[in-house]
Parts: structure tokens; C-alpha cells; sequence
């Protein structure tokens, strides 16, 4: 049996424990101070420490990596890069190429316009700005550095204070709830199943609204995700959750050869019931941290805790037992 790894961070914790109940041996990859995180959850067979993320694609692990299969998540695409994993000898669970396509603004946009997803306005320049507006950073940021403009002075502004100017997207503020859908797609079984749901915790702007008028005005938002909040969605808007996510699998297969394992579609939802698609995440989002146990959905299909580690450890095992893990790796 092959051991399941991943970096020692976002959501390795339930990615571990899941891989330890389908009866794999576990690996995790971290820095030092992350040790004792390990040692107390009992998670990991093995810890092996690294100064850089990166040391993780030299020679010094090649032999002892060949028996490993390691899920990506944030961490994979914001410490080591989408374009070093698909030139690393690493044997991935996914697609890696779906890491590309999350990771480019630009070309998940055209991924999302073909799902027929309805996404927000996506401005060229900043002298085209009319309305209120996001600043988004290329790559897996957990929003970092974001930060809202309501027209072109404020951009550029605000982009004064940026230390390293980095691909960016103006993106319309659509106002609305945010619903985070998690879902896995079976590529054994062809077919989509919904995982959950979460609404992100976002330091300041989740917090401005706690404080007086006269003085929020004076405090510009921040959009770091330092949290995650459970949700149950209205039964009624489950058939178009279903369709985003199905729609989304299906363009995959046009643009890059397909998507498989776990994603998510970031979202807002309107006052009148209508979906914008703000992000796709092409692997497992931190949000899923909250079922380690199932969530309220995969209690209804499963007779057992179910979190999206699991559900990844499963689908490799029944590769494995049914010849066909090489196509789940790549």
C-alpha cells in the first residue's frame, strides 16, 4: 500500500486522520514549530521537517517519496507553485493541470463563462471602474492583499501600498451571502457527490460591522480568511448547486483533461436567488475542516463519518483494488 502524504498545513489534519481510517500509513511534510501539532493528534506515521516547502522536490527525498501519494491543497499551490508540481516527479491525487486553471484568474474565468456560471463583471482597466470593486491576487492567498475600490483614483491609491505588484484581477463587489460548496467528483464512479457547505470568517471585514458608523467608515476592509462557519442551504437551491458543479466537471474535460477528487465553488448568493461564481478551488479547501466527522449531507448518503480526507482515501484504496490508481494520479 502506497503511504498518503501532504504538507502540515490548511487541511492535512483531516486528510491524515481520513487516509489512518481506510487503513493507509501517513507521512506529513512540515517546519519545525508545526512538529508538536502532529505529536498531539497523532495523525502521522512519519514527520519529516523541511526549512522550505520546496527542499520537498530536490534529491534528498526522491527515493524515500516513490511509494507516496500526495494530496494538494492551498499550501501545495502557494508554497511550491502549480508549475513545480507539474514538472516534480511527485505522484499527486488529481489533476494537477486543474491547478493551473484555478491559479490563472484569467483562465478560470473562461472555465466558469463555459459551465454557464454566472460570474461577476471582470474590469480591464482601472479607468473602466463604475461600480464597487474587489482587487484580487493572483494564486492560493486565503485573501491576502485584497482590497475593495470604488473607482480609479482609490485604485491606484491604494495599489501604492503594495510592496510587489503581482497579477491582479478587478473584480465587481457583488453583494450577496457567501456560500462556499464543497463537492467531490468520482472519477471511478463518474460521478458528483456534494460534501458541504461553509460560509469563510474574514478579518476585518467580518468584524467592521461591530463597530459605529463614524468610526467603520474610517477602517478599510480587509479580506483574510482566518475562519470557517458551518451552513445548511435551502433545500430548494440544492438542484443548482448540483448543476454548477456537474456544469464545471463537464468543461473541465474540454479545457484541460478533466477534474476529479474534491473542488470548490466559491459563490454569493443575490436577494434574488441568483449564484455568482467568485473563485473555483481545484482541490480541498480549508472549509471542509469542519465535517472531519461528516456534514449534515454526507450524513445522508454515508452510514459512517465521511469528511472529504476520507472520501480522497477512499477513492485511492478502490483504485488500488481495482487496478486503476494510475489514472487518479497526474
Amino acid at each position: 500500500m502506497p503511504v498518503i502524504a501532504t504538507i502540515g498545513s490548511h487541511s492535512s489534519l483531516q486528510i491524515l486522520k481520513g487516509a489512518k481510517e481506510e487503513g493507509f500509513k501517513t507521512a506529513v511534510i512540515t517546519k519545525k514549530p508545526m512538529v508538536k501539532i502532529y505529536d498531539s493528534f497523532k495523525v502521522a506515521d512519519e514527520i519529516l521537517i523541511v526549512d522550505n516547502y520546496k527542499d520537498m522536490l530536490g534529491e534528498k527525498f526522491k527515493n524515500k517519496f516513490n511509494n507516496f501519494i500526495f494530496i494538494p491543497h492551498g499550501s501545495f499551490v502557494e508554497y511550491i507553485g502549480y508549475e513545480n508540481m507539474l514538472k516534480s516527479d511527485l505522484k499527486f491525487f488529481g489533476n494537477s493541470k486543474s491547478l493551473e486553471w484555478e491559479s490563472d484568474r484569467r483562465k478560470m474565468f473562461k472555465w466558469l463563462n463555459d459551465s454557464k456560471i454566472k460570474v461577476p463583471k471582470i474590469f480591464n482597466s482601472p479607468d473602466k471602474i463604475d461600480r464597487p470593486c474587489i482587487i484580487k491576487f493572483y494564486g492560493a492567498k486565503g485573501g491576502k492583499g485584497y482590497f475593495f475600490v470604488s473607482d480609479e483614483n482609490e485604485f491606484y491609491e491604494k495599489m501604492k501600498k503594495i510592496k510587489d505588484t503581482e497579477d491582479y484581477i478587478i473584480q465587481e463587489y457583488v453583494v450577496g451571502t457567501r456560500f462556499y460548496p464543497h463537492y467531490f467528483y468520482s472519477k471511478l464512479d463518474n460521478e458528483l457527490e456534494f460534501f458541504g457547505i461553509d460560509i469563510r470568517y474574514e478579518s476585518n471585514a467580518d468584524g467592521i460591522g461591530r463597530i459605529p458608523p463614524k468610526f467603520s467608515d474610517k477602517i478599510n476592509p480587509t479580506y483574510v480568511v482566518v475562519g470557517n462557519t458551518p451552513v445548511v442551504i435551502r433545500e430548494s437551491l440544492l438542484p443548482r448547486i448540483f448543476e454548477m458543479g456537474e456544469n464545471l466537471v463537464n468543461a473541465s474535460n474540454r479545457f484541460f483533461g478533466g477534474l476529479w477528487g474534491p473542488f470548490c465553488i466559491e459563490t454569493i448568493l443575490t436577494d434574488d436567488m441568483k449564484f455568482y461564481a467568485i473563485e473555483v478551488s481545484a482541490r480541498i479547501v480549508a472549509g471542509t475542516n469542519l465535517y472531519i466527522d461528516g456534514s449534515q449531507y454526507t450524513k445522508l448518503r454515508y452510514d459512517e463519518p465521511m469528511s472529504t480526507g476520507r472520501r480522497i482515501a477512499r477513492e485511492i484504496k478502490k483504485g488500488i483494488e481495482t487496478g486503476r490508481v494510475e489514472e487518479l494520479l497526474q
